[in-house]
């Protein structure tokens, strides 16, 4: 059963009525989000890692250090490879079995938001340049699903990476030293990207869908927004979006982005 047949019609056309007339049933403004919640250092065994609420919605990101040998068209930079599992147990409209299509975007989403910024400098990652580099592995969980799980990956994996720390590696073994750190951390920009998706339902654009407004979506892009503007953006689902809504995205993705920034930035400090 997908998301569109377990939000039924009447609730669906009773969202929409309510969308146009600029009301949500839970009393927020189009363009604004739910409580974020961000709890860091949640595991002992992983370099670093985070837990995100929004609303309802939970997610657990933990990030793994390795060292590994560097791809040939980058020799001398470390890697990023983001991992993303929507478990079974958080939502009903999620399917037991190998990862599939909505797991393998948000890992691509949030793996994009976090190279097209820049966010961290892949060189200072390079240990001997050809033959030894850090691997970053970042992998999201979600815990329950009420909506715009994107998100909450998105600000988790950035949560997860400002904490974490480089383990200690054994230079004559050529082992990582999993349990034990360094004073080091990853080297990180200080222009933290934020991912915020925008979602059209009807004539009306809105962020941060609970479940049963996800449901019923026809389009949505998703931004990688810094202090300096946007560095990404990827379109999700089928339909098309106008030239005036998407000036429209571009109108509201300032006061968003300075919104949820300050509620993130405190929580991270």
């Amino acid at each position: 059963m997908n998301g569109t047949q377990m939000t039924s019609k009447i609730m669906a056309e009773r969202i929409k009525k309510y969308l146009k007339q600029g009301k949500r049933f839970d009393g927020r403004d189009l363009d604004e989000f739910r409580e974020i919640i961000i709890e860091t250092n949640i595991s002992k065994n992983a370099e670093g890692s985070a837990r995100v609420k929004i609303g309802k919605t939970d997610v657990l990101v933990g990030v793994k250090m390795d060292v590994a040998t560097p791809y040939a068209d980058s020799a001398n930079k470390g890697n990023i490879n983001v991992g993303a599992e929507l478990l079974p147990t958080s939502s009903p409209r999620v399917e037991n079995g190998p990862p599939k299509f909505p797991s393998i975007e948000i890992a691509r989403v949030v793996d994009r938001g976090i190279r097209e910024s820049k966010f961290i400098d892949l060189q200072k990652l390079c240990i001997k340049e050809g033959e030894k580099v850090w691997n970053i592995y970042i992998d999201i969980y979600s815990l329950n699903d009420d909506g715009n799980v994107l998100d909450a990956a998105g600000i988790g994996a950035i949560a997860a990476l400002k904490t974490a720390r480089i383990p200690k590696y054994n230079e004559e073994t050529g082992k990582t030293i999993h349990g034990e750190w360094t004073n080091e951390r990853i080297p990180l920009s200080k222009n933290t990207p934020i991912s915020i998706t925008f979602y059209k339902i009807g004539d009306s654009i809105i962020v941060d869908p609970t479940l049963e407004e996800e449901d019923i979506i026809e389009t949505r892009v998703t931004m990688g927004l810094t202090k300096e503007g946007v560095s990404s953006m990827q379109k999700g689902e089928r339909e098309s979006l106008t030239v005036e809504e998407m000036n429209k995205i571009i109108d509201m993705s300032e006061k968003v982005f300075e919104e949820a920034f300050k509620k993130i930035e405190k929580q991270l400090k």
